[in-house]
């Protein structure tokens, strides 16, 4: 494993990522039990950078990503270390190399942490926003389809303008590509709309985007009834009439998270209106 001249792992930034790289990165993933696919490495890398920890063999073994959002904030994700390689820093080196990465660009760094990361990052001058938790069932009726309800590709500015208006952040290229992707349903009720995508494990709901709690809630149902992939959905804390139902219908509590930023006047937008979030990753 090469080093700096202090002793620290070196962190690669990819320039791009071939064959042999996103298998190793997706080992990573596989490894931590994560949802994420071969397609959001490639749109990281294609919006935002790719860094990495390789040891002497060339593999890959620890990884993080930075994704601009807007003009003014970006996304810290995918701090991941292979399962032999942890306990030796390298995940600590990996966000440093992603942090300067964003602070070299002027922008303010945003996260969503796990209870762990939230200690780390509190070292690093970040601060809680509000706290999440992911919600997880498996598939209904053995179905391996997509989750039925309404699919409306149609709308896509006002789609994307209620979103910025939520996250406070203009992320059209990046919401355009998750939606258009084959394997993704966009759904829209009345004054509420989510995007649904397939996943390693499951599929993701969000974001899932509406001006009030009840509208919300009557797309998530129409989302959740009837046959269903298995499916993860992270909602913020504060949404009880959400939470009850997704319990209802048969969801558990997986992890929590908090939302973080880091710097002065970070982007909060109209919070109430997330309901649930793209994805730890995402926003």
């Amino acid at each position: 494993m090469a080093s700096t001249e202090s002793g620290a792992p070196a962190v690669e930034t990819l320039a791009a990522l071939d064959a042999g790289s996103l298998a190793m990165l997706d080992a990573l993933v596989v490894a931590s039990g994560w949802n994420q696919t071969a397609d959001d490495w490639a749109l990281f890398a294609r919006h935002g950078s790719v860094h990495a920890v390789r040891d002497a063999d060339g593999q890959i073994v620890a990884s993080g990503a930075v994704l601009p959002l807007g003009a003014s904030a970006a996304w810290i994700s995918m701090i991941l270390v292979a399962p032999g390689s942890r306990g030796l820093g390298l995940g600590r080196s990996v966000f440093e190399q992603c942090l300067r990465t964003v602070k070299a660009a002027g922008r303010i760094a945003m996260l969503d942490a796990t209870p762990a990361g939230e200690r780390l990052y509190l070292q690093y001058g970040f601060t809680p926003l509000w706290r999440l938790s992911r919600w997880h069932r498996g598939p209904v009726d053995g179905s391996a389809a997509t989750a039925a309800a309404r699919s409306d590709d149609t709308g896509f500015d006002a789609l994307a303008a209620l979103d910025a208006e939520a996250l406070g952040l203009d992320r059209s290229a990046v919401l355009g590509e998750l939606m258009r992707r084959a394997d993704s349903r966009v759904l829209r009720h009345a004054q509420a709309f989510a995007v649904v995508r397939g996943g390693r494990i499951a599929h993701h709901i969000g974001p899932l985007v509406a001006t009030d709690e009840v509208s919300a809630a009557l797309l998530l149902r129409e989302l959740t009834d009837g046959r269903t992939p298995a499916l993860f959905v992270d909602v913020p804390d504060d949404r009880p009439l959400l939470r009850r139902q997704l319990a209802e219908a048969g969801f558990t509590l997986q992890r929590g998270f908090v939302r973080m930023a880091a710097g002065d006047a970070p982007a909060r937008g109209q919070s109430a209106f997330i309901h649930a979030i793209a994805g730890p990753e995402y926003g």
